[in-house]
């Protein structure tokens, strides 16, 4: 009792600085991922040279040691964290082609890379950016490369069907994955239009051309929005 008043012996600054150690201390894997959500952010702001490991331990609420214990240094947790992005993207690119009709299929295509910047922004600045390391796990380009791969597959069967030179099919592929993803950078920091204005127009121009463009685009698949 202390004036008068009653107090708990669990109020004391030693057992209060005992539970803070308590509620913050953390699995290894935890940590682990704790330090990738801060590098993913830091990265995406500052840029790799931009962000250090002391900022990143700070951020984190560790010591120096604890970064280079899970990564080695910003090397290697900026590798994963490009990796993890690029695994995220290809997925979501590969995992929407479902439709049967090539043109469906473009939709598709434009709509989860912009689904991808959208959801992803940190990820997609920390991908469009040159990669500072050479031994990084890729790069935008080779990740562009990984889509377009996927797609030529689709293009070749749809210029055999049509009687047009399948051995074309990746030079197509590339142009058009590419045309995708560089209106998806520009798109990055507009926001506008609107997400499936933008898909309908990407998808007008890769399907009909210029001599054939709709003046108002329109979208044959579910996604509308």
């Amino acid at each position: 009792m202390i004036d008068g008043v009653a107090t708990d012996s669990s109020s004391t600054p030693t057992n209060d600085k005992t539970r803070r150690t308590r509620r913050t201390r953390m699995t290894g894997a935890e940590r682990r991922q704790q330090l990738l959500e801060i590098g993913r952010t830091l990265f995406a702001a500052k840029g790799f040279e931009g962000t250090s490991v002391e900022e990143i331990a700070a951020k984190a609420g560790v010591s120096k040691p604890v970064v280079y214990e899970h990564f080695g240094g910003k090397e290697g947790l900026y590798a994963v964290v490009v990796d993890r992005e690029m695994r995220c993207l290809l997925d979501m690119v590969t995992g929407s082609l479902t439709a049967g009709h090539p043109r469906e299929l473009c939709e598709q295509a434009a709509f989860a890379l912009l689904d991808y910047i959208e959801e992803y922004t940190d990820g997609f600045r920390i991908l469009v950016r040159d990669s500072p390391i050479p031994q990084s796990t890729g790069s935008f380009a080779s990740l562009i490369s990984d889509i377009a791969t996927q797609v030529e597959d689709i293009l070749g069967r749809e210029f055999k069907n049509r009687g047009f030179d399948s051995k074309l099919a990746p030079l197509y592929a590339q142009a058009l994955v590419g045309m995708v993803a560089l209106t998806g950078q520009w798109w990055l920091d507009v926001r506008r239009p609107k997400k499936a204005e933008v898909a309908a127009h990407l998808v007008n121009l890769a399907w009909h051309g210029l001599d054939g463009l709709e003046q108002k685009p329109r979208l044959i698949g579910h996604r509308k929005s």
